[in-house]
């Protein structure tokens, strides 16, 4: 990790350390030297305020957040700041990343305290936990309308001793809120396709015609929602659907918030246009963005959304996959101090590296200018297409092509000779699903086998190094060689997302065995008894203020849509109606939210369409790994067919037709790999050519755009 903070030093030791060296947490450890007593979470910290009557000073941010090292450098290390922090408060670090339940909870209270919320979160609690004043980040002098940090600590400090009453009421009214917001009482209302319909319409509505994508600026890239179009579009053949979708995925990947030179995508555009990222780059979104390119691919048949996920899975292989197998969280905005200093190019640095002549069509290309488009530098982005660059400039577009290749190259090249951003190397469970999910579907939809390799490489790290081998519980992180943390909802729901989809690309029951296993954890150790759907932490989890229930989308899906999608998935793939049951469940509570905010609900939305879906299924009969067999797979995942399972076996496979009923009593027709293609249960003849296959899974699909193979 590459840290943002300033140590000052003795010699060659550390003027200052705290508890926070013992950490396994990059941003833990990025505030290892401050002045500040730091402690992490913990008994120890709780204790003591408690035993001291002292208020709680609570931070909580990440490790590639710009404006946690702002506050950083400005207070944290500064040692008159750090010494009335000392003085008056037991001071606690978070990093929500290693901590979503702590995150949800004082975020709830900072947004219902403010009116907003962000990181870095800044809470003052009492004793017990539970906040009296928030806020996100406060500056060393007054202002941006916000008082000094040190005259808030001196204000708090003061009212924490002198009146204790209103402290303490301010204290109840966030409990109370707190606990109110999980009590979510199910809908009686029917789930129909007129949830679906009413969802698309208000995106539709909310479109942006020119830019693409949603709303207006800051955009962030809309991953679930673009999956919700697609799987619209071959539900109702709506073409604005895929036009919608497609558009903002064309405007994305031209624009800066795609790193033009090294692959992968910035975590939002500050501006409409997708020009001016926030720099740093996540995991999750890189996961959720590959994925989503891959299916527009299946559907259209575009190279471009071929080219933008294998370019997306190379930067992750090259910068964000670990040796051991596991996937990195997240790479910083900032290098030598300045946000997007590593990725911003100035017209002579570009004209240095290629040559006057090759510089100024590529500058053509990629909007560099001697102004720039971005602080007197240039963020490489794509206006016009390339064929219309090209006849502007007089050149032929394979000319303008071998340029710009070549000239991607030479920069990419100088780049890596730059300061690299910090890199956050904890291995996350959850996010890892995400990413496991995406190589296992891109294996099979780009038939790319190195793919499949890198996701059961990923899946065999997961399951040995974080989980539990005493009791097979999942844990959260990783990172130096120690797993810790007791998992959420979301690790179980997105691992055994991604092990289903591992299944999908290798159709080993070792895979579908896993994502079983984690199933009933989940229904066991999350699941709400009482009111439905899942708490965010298991029953066994320490005692918190309150007990999170994450039902709406952020930057990553809701962990209820999550698991209510693996439940679904398997009800119905292993004909256990007890999974079936609770999916739909999730469903039935959450009803009104999709009615009502249906953009914060488009995972949910995409279960919901799985479930209203005609069944459907292709079992194939037949060796996986055998040529006839991966003829007839070949046809199958050419084809976007989002709510159709399938299942693969030899003949002889006997644990395989007892465990996946739509195996059972089929055989090979002639000797060869044979497909059962049914919807709606009724079947289709058996075909043993990809040819025939193809003609059954077309008027399965009426709504799928064909393309050739």
């Amino acid at each position: 990790m590459t840290s943002q903070r300033t140590v000052q030093h003795v010699g060659s030791e550390p003027l200052f350390s705290n508890r926070l060296s013992s950490e396994t947490s990059p941003y833990l450890r990025q505030h290892a030297h401050n002045p500040v007593d730091w402690y992490p979470w913990g008994e120890e910290a709780l204790t003591r305020a408690r035993d001291e009557n002292k208020p709680i000073l609570l931070s909580i941010g990440y490790s590639t957040c710009h404006w946690c090292h702002v506050m950083a450098h400005e207070s944290f290390e500064d040692p008159d700041t750090a010494a009335l922090m000392n003085r008056h408060f037991i001071n606690i670090k978070v990093d929500r990343e290693e901590r979503p339940d702590l995150d949800a909870i004082y975020m709830d209270a900072v947004q219902a305290m403010t009116g907003s919320g962000g990181w870095p979160m800044t809470l003052f609690l009492a004793p017990d936990g539970v906040p009296f004043y928030a806020g996100t980040y406060f500056p060393p002098a007054p202002r941006y309308g916000m008082p000094s940090f040190r005259q808030l600590l001196l204000n708090l400090a003061a009212a924490y001793q002198r009146r204790p009453q209103d402290i303490q009421r301010n204290a109840e009214q966030i409990r109370q809120m707190l606990r109110q917001a999980t009590l979510v009482q199910p809908s009686s209302a029917a789930l129909t396709p007129q949830v679906l319909d009413h969802a698309y319409q208000d995106l539709a509505a909310r479109f942006d015609t020119r830019d693409a994508g949603f709303g207006q600026a800051p955009k962030f890239p809309p991953s679930m929602a673009l999956e919700f179009l697609l799987r619209y579009h071959a539900r109702s053949g709506q073409p604005n659907a895929l036009a919608m979708a497609e558009q903002t995925l064309e405007h994305m990947a031209r624009g800066g918030i795609y790193d033009q030179l090294g692959g992968g995508f910035h975590r939002y555009a500050t501006d409409e246009h997708w020009l001016v990222p926030h720099f740093e780059k996540m995991l999750y979104d890189n996961a959720q963005l590959a994925r989503v390119y891959a299916l527009a691919f299946q559907i259209t048949g575009k190279p471009l959304y071929r080219q933008i996920t294998e370019e997306i899975l190379a930067y992750v292989l090259r910068e964000m996959t670990s040796p051991e197998g596991g996937f990195y969280t997240a790479q910083d905005a900032d290098s030598e101090g300045e946000e997007g200093k590593f990725f911003v190019w100035t017209q002579a640095e570009v004209r240095d590296l290629l040559g006057q002549k090759d510089a100024e069509l590529f500058g053509r290309y990629y909007d560099v200018t001697a102004r720039g488009n971005f602080e007197m530098t240039n963020i490489l982005h794509v206006e016009k297409p390339l064929a219309v660059v090209a006849s502007q400039a007089g050149i032929t577009p394979e000319h303008l092509a071998a340029v710009i290749e070549r000239g991607r190259a030479q920069l990419f090249a100088a780049r890596q000779q730059r300061v690299a951003p910090g890199l956050d190397d904890k291995v996350l469970t959850s996010w890892n699903g995400l990413m496991l999910a995406t190589f296992a579907d891109a294996a099979r939809i780009l038939g790319r086998d190195d793919y499949r390799q890198v996701a059961l490489a990923a899946a065999t790290f997961l399951l040995s190094r974080l989980r539990d081998p005493q009791n097979g519980r999942l844990l959260r992180t990783y990172r130096d060689g120690q797993a810790k943390l007791s998992a959420y909802l979301e690790d179980y729901a997105l691992l055994a997302e991604g092990l289903l989809a591992l299944y999908q690309a290798t159709f080993d029951l070792r895979w579908l065995h896993e994502a079983q296993t984690l199933a009933d954890l989940m229904l066991q150790h999350f699941w709400d008894a009482d009111l439905g759907a899942f708490f965010s932490t298991s029953d066994d989890h320490e005692t918190l203020i309150a007990r999170p229930k994450e039902v709406v989308d952020n930057a990553m899906p809701s962990a209820n849509a999550s698991a209510a999608g693996v439940l679904l998935h398997l009800g119905r793939l292993l004909g256990h109606e007890t999974y079936e049951r609770h999916g739909v469940a999730v469903l039935q509570l959450l009803h009104e939210g999709m009615m009502q905010a249906p953009g914060a609900f488009s995972r949910l939305l995409c279960v919901l369409d799985s479930y209203l879906a005609p069944p459907a299924e292709i079992a194939i009969i037949g060796a996986a790994s055998a040529p006839d067999t991966q003829a007839l797979l070949t046809e199958v995942w050419r084809t976007y067919l989002p709510n159709t399972l399938v299942a693969v076996a030899p003949a002889d496979d006997r644990a395989a037709r007892a465990l996946i009923p739509m195996l059972a009593g089929r055989d090979q027709v002639g000797g060869q790999a044979t497909a059962y293609v049914c919807e709606n249960h009724t079947c289709q003849l058996p075909v043993n050519t990809a040819s025939a296959l193809r003609q059954q899974l077309t008027r399965q699909a009426p709504a799928r755009k064909e393309r050739q193979p």
